[in-house]
């Protein structure tokens, strides 16, 4: 048997492309754009940039008088992992539930993302949820921004989500109450309202970030965070025609997934438009289409749970007799390893199995940079557009317009990777390097903090039994949770989002089934009339070993990759709090435990 050096040389020998030197280009690449500040070069939409984060869709001059009610529940977020929480709830028999909401609406994302282009990159008939409890088929494959939007309104009426809800409100803080056995909910408007349970579900992509450039607060000209765009000022609505821009020459600084589909309507419709780039997105194909009409008729009951967890095994690895979606996330599963942990390629030795992951990962990425070079027709753009880096290290994008956006005469690419990015602006321009580059408009597509919900950030403080602080609990010795919802000490708290359970590129889907589990718990508690729900401290702690033990090893590969969101900006954690199995593996050993008796771990009479 040959040693697996050897079997490395006589694969790369066969190859048409010579792996070392894209290892050389991958890491000279990852130098050009490696920052010493880190995360730090980004601030948050406070103090005096506050007013970015206003709302402009929601009623300015409104009023309310504070609540000091009770309701039996109570959802932090408006978002579909709050819509999933209350329409679960509502099936589990729940009546007096309340939403809280930030936002003037419910739709999460989908209420503050309006942009131009706006779609969802996963195929609608899986990310939409609950579609057939509202006997809907989404109008096209990949789903526009406000498809979605309405439809997040239409579960919150169906499912009387509406009746009790809180908008325009911020929750500011959690209290237990231990004589009352019940949470005490405060907010921004002055509410103090009770509830016997809470679900926080207040998202991963919540809080809008800027960049910390010099002298971004003494520009003269309009700015705005792509997350609250300005049509007051841009005219045009989601599908473009930007015709306030048509005598304006406008900054683009950000080129994520955002960027993609808003740079093709800046493209079109302004006078000029500089886009700002530090890293290429990889830009795939996209192929949307209209839902066919016969095919929407032909769908059976049961038809897009089938669908979706499908696409989940698919992605993640796990044996599927057939590939329902076929789209540009199925057929690059096996790339997916590196976002999503997953146990379905564990029967492969290690270097093997690493081997022939980088092998199919530099096919790919070779693949996606001669579509840049077949496409754009400048060259020197071409050659900057071009992604250099491990296909997981960036969230893929899919466009079949934005590289053509850079053919047109008044669109122009600045590349900002040997200057660290934009390095400052002044009253009337953006600075890179010795050149000043005049404009009238700044729009920021610089993104989100990640995986930072209110109680992470310290944003919503927590507090449980006797007072005690649930992220000072956390932060000596990291969080410990039992599946990644609830944590002793906290009786009747629920969390919803990545923590300590299983994630997947479908996120939708992965808060469908953790409402799910949580409307049943919660279900079985008021059957057996049950004051709290809370971990035994040995299921918690069995749980958090479990977690450390199956964590997968993702740092090194992390670590190499070019400097973004999904690696901490190049400082990736060296540890993983996510469940190593995957989680199709993850949501049946839910399934099983609620079979199995596991309630009784978290239903124990003894609320000490």
């Amino acid at each position: 048997m040959p040693e697996p050096q050897d079997a490395r040389k006589d694969l790369e020998a066969e190859l048409d492309f010579d792996p070392e030197a894209l290892r050389a280009k991958y890491r000279a690449e990852r130098e050009r754009r490696i920052r010493p500040d880190g995360s730090r070069q980004y601030q948050q939409l406070a103090g005096e940039f506050g007013a970015y984060d206003e709302d402009p869709h929601a009623d300015r001059e409104f009023t309310r008088e504070p609540l000091h009610d009770r309701v039996e529940a109570v959802i932090v977020g408006g978002g579909f992992g709050g819509l999933l929480a209350g329409a679960r709830l509502r099936q589990a028999g729940v009546r007096e539930i309340r939403v809280v909401e930030k936002g003037g609406d419910f739709g999460g994302t989908w209420y503050w993302n309006r942009y131009p282009g706006i779609h969802c990159d996963i195929e609608s008939y899986i990310y939409l949820p609950l579609l057939e409890e509202l006997g809907y088929v989404p109008r096209w494959k990949y789903a526009p921004g406000e498809e979605i939007r309405e439809h997040a309104r239409a579960v919150a009426r169906h499912f009387g989500l509406y009746d009790h809800a809180c908008f325009q409100t911020q929750v500011t803080e959690l209290r237990w109450d231990d004589a009352e056995s019940e949470w005490i909910v405060a907010t921004d408007r002055g509410d103090r309202m009770r509830a016997r349970y809470v679900i926080v579900s207040s998202g991963t992509l919540s809080e809008a970030k800027l960049p910390g450039i010099p002298g971004i607060e003494t520009f003269r000209g309009h700015t705005f965070h792509t997350s609250r765009w300005d049509y007051d000022y841009t005219g045009g609505d989601a599908n473009g025609g930007l015709t306030g821009l048509a005598d304006k020459r406008v900054a683009l600084i950000g080129t994520g997934a955002t960027a993609i589909q808003v740079v093709p309507h800046l493209g079109a419709d302004a006078k000029r438009v500089y886009v700002f780039q530090r890293t290429p997105s990889s830009v795939d194909v996209r192929g949307n289409r209209p839902t066919d009409p016969q095919w929407a008729k032909s769908l059976e009951p049961g038809w897009q749970r089938r669908r979706r967890e499908n696409f989940l095994k698919v992605v993640t690895g796990v044996r599927a007799d057939e590939d329902l979606v076929d789209d540009a996330w199925t057929s690059t599963a096996r790339l997916q390893e590196k976002l999503i942990p997953t146990n379905a390629y564990a029967d492969v030795p290690a270097e093997e199995r690493e081997l022939a992951y980088e092998i199919a990962d530099f096919q790919k990425m070779n693949e996606l940079r001669a579509r840049v070079e077949a496409t754009v027709e400048e060259a020197e753009t071409a050659e900057r557009l071009k992604p250099w880096y491990r296909y997981m290290c960036k969230r893929p994008t899919f466009s079949d317009s934005y590289l053509q956006t850079f053919n047109r005469p008044g669109v122009t690419l600045v590349d900002t990777a040997d200057t660290h990015g934009v390095q400052r602006i002044t009253e009337n321009a953006v600075v890179v390097g010795d050149r000043e580059y005049e404009v009238d408009c700044i729009i920021f597509a610089t993104g989100f903090e990640v995986g930072v919900s209110g109680v992470l950030s310290g944003r919503l403080p927590v507090y449980g039994r006797g007072g005690a602080d649930l992220l000072r609990t956390w932060m000596s010795g990291g969080p410990r949770t039992l599946h990644g919802f609830y944590s002793r000490g906290f009786p009747n708290l629920f969390h919803l989002g990545p923590l300590q359970n299983a994630s997947a590129v479908n996120y939708v889907h992965i808060l469908d089934e953790q409402a799910t589990h949580v409307a049943e718990v919660i279900a079985q508690a008021r059957k057996w009339q049950t004051r709290c729900v809370e971990p035994t401290a040995e299921s918690q702690d069995a749980w958090v070993a479990t977690i450390r033990r199956k964590a997968a090893d993702l740092y090194r590969f992390q670590a190499e990759c070019t400097p973004g969101y999904y690696n901490n900006e190049g400082r990736p954690r060296e540890r993983s709090e996510s469940y190593g199995d995957g989680p199709v593996a993850f949501h049946e050993l839910l399934r099983r435990w609620r079979s199995e008796g596991g309630l009784r771990e978290v239903l124990a009479e003894d609320e000490a």
